[in-house]
């Protein structure tokens, strides 16, 4: 990456990749630069290379390239063909100036608004960030515009209903684009997956997963921009780890571990060997059932040195029960 140590001057101080890493922190956990840990570089000058970067358009430029390589990967072509567009609207930080801010009448909300452009794989093309009070039809004429002019490529986009009207005779005229309206039907009630539009919202989705885009802090649009785009590189990089490694996209909400293999024949040995193979875990009465050979040794006490352990059926039972056995169990352990 020849972008990164082009420079002149005394040489360099810091590790760039310390550096990126630093930035990638500040965008993935929402803290204040001031807060960045003593691990990293001073925050002066972690954020002096977040400016530089991001005026160069180095985080736009890393995009362009893992979204080619992405979807190679994924059996197309590496520059787009189609894609769509769509807005949301961010509360503003009490940092954020009252010049740059809006007020959104359908959201009920003051802030800004960010302008969004995606492929159909939903990896982020274009983004523009205007005050919350923009119409999504102004919005999409910056937006439109420099899709075209990053993106010769492409011919198609699809758009909900706030984007009818003239913007779709503008384009089509103006840009060659033709913009297709995805139009919610009047007669379908509840939660219903559009065609098409999901797309955006579900990139809209990926990019909250970013503390720091949850609410706009920075004074400046063009500093959201360049957060977008750096939480869009990481968010990339990490997909491509994932493919090149043949592994598959972990959930968010992971199944729980398979149960271990238990040894003990009485209840006692059972929640003593759960417990250690997964201490968080809270167990179910049928996984801490005795089996059907061991209830006479259980019953009568036999392995148990404080005395029986009552079989019971309300689940209060089945936890007073184990509460009862793990400070014997915590004892063990250790």
């Amino acid at each position: 990456m020849a972008e990164l140590v082009a420079a002149t001057g005394r040489p360099m101080v810091h590790d760039l990749r310390a550096m990126l890493d630093a930035i990638n922190y500040v965008t993935r956990y929402g803290i204040e630069w001031r807060a960045l840990p003593v691990d990293f570089p001073p925050h002066e000058a972690v954020y002096a290379f977040f400016l530089l970067w991001s005026r160069r358009g180095l985080p736009e430029r890393l995009a362009g390239r893992l979204r080619g390589r992405l979807r190679v990967l994924a059996g197309r072509g590496e520059l787009p063909t189609a894609g769509c567009i769509d807005s949301q609207t961010v509360k503003a930080a009490e940092t954020v100036v009252a010049a740059a801010c809006g007020y959104d009448g359908g959201k009920k909300l003051k802030g800004q608004k960010r302008h969004i452009a995606v492929d159909t794989l939903g990896l982020l093309l274009c983004v523009i960030v205007t005050a919350a009070s923009a119409q999504d039809r102004d919005g999409a004429h910056p937006l439109l515009a420099l899709l075209r002019e990053k993106f010769s490529t492409i011919a198609l986009v699809w758009a909900d209903g706030g984007y009818a009207g003239r913007l779709v005779t503008w384009a089509k005229q103006v840009l060659g684009l033709a913009v297709t309206i995805v139009k919610r039907n009047d007669d379908i009630r509840g939660f219903v997956v559009l065609p098409r539009r999901w797309v955006a919202e579900r990139t809209f989705a990926w990019l909250t997963r970013y503390r720091r885009l949850v609410r706009i802090y920075e004074r400046k649009p063009e500093h959201h921009e360049a957060m977008i785009w750096w939480a869009t590189v990481h968010q990339m990089t990490r997909r491509l780890t994932r493919e090149l490694a043949g592994q598959p996209p972990a959930g968010r909400w992971a199944d729980p571990p398979p149960l271990p293999e238990l040894s003990s024949p009485d209840r006692r040995g059972k929640v003593c060997e759960l417990l250690a193979a997964q201490p968080w875990r809270a167990w179910k009465g049928t996984e801490l059932a005795p089996s059907s050979e061991s209830r006479t040794s259980t019953a009568s006490g036999s392995n148990c040195p404080n005395g029986p352990i009552r079989a019971t059926s309300t689940r209060s039972d089945q936890l007073s029960a184990d509460v009862a056995i793990q400070p014997e169990v915590s004892g063990g352990v250790a």
